[in-house]
């Protein structure tokens, strides 16, 4: 597991942006984390690091933004009021998740079930004794 002390929002968007300039086709990115942790600004970081100029936000009732002026398209869902998996599925969420663009998944765990085993695993975390700012983003590879 790669662990990363973010001690800004400026820190958490530029290790997003590396892991987005780095991301291939078919690539899974389950993005986890308490409300107001800062899950929208990794999403615009790796969406910034894919060649996204365009204004990202969170997709908390839209469920899913596509993104197609990167070097690839990019998926990004927010699955926190999904009610069941066939809503999910409505959303071309198997044609897209392991397909010709990139995924990035905020509040996975909620449908771990359909996540394939080779998404990777971002977890971020306050810490306030260490500052208002401060941030653990844990990476989990499970190939």
């Amino acid at each position: 597991m790669e662990m990363y002390e973010s001690l800004s929002r400026e820190d958490t968007f530029e290790y997003a942006r590396k892991l987005g300039e780095s991301a291939e086709p078919g690539q899974i990115f389950c993005l986890s984390g308490d409300l107001g942790v800062g899950k929208t600004v990794f999403a615009q970081g790796f969406g910034n690091g894919m060649g996204i100029t365009e204004p990202m936000s969170s997709p908390t009732f839209t469920i899913l933004q596509e993104y197609h002026e990167g070097r690839l398209p990019l998926y990004h869902y927010d699955v926190y009021r999904i009610g069941d998996v066939d809503e999910l599925e409505e959303t071309g969420f198997y044609e897209y998740v392991g397909g010709d663009g990139v995924a990035l998944i905020e509040w996975a765990e909620l449908v771990r079930d359909e996540i394939p085993d080779s998404a990777v695993w971002i977890t971020i975390e306050k810490d306030v004794e260490k500052g208002f700012d401060y941030r653990m983003i844990k990476c989990q590879r499970n190939n």
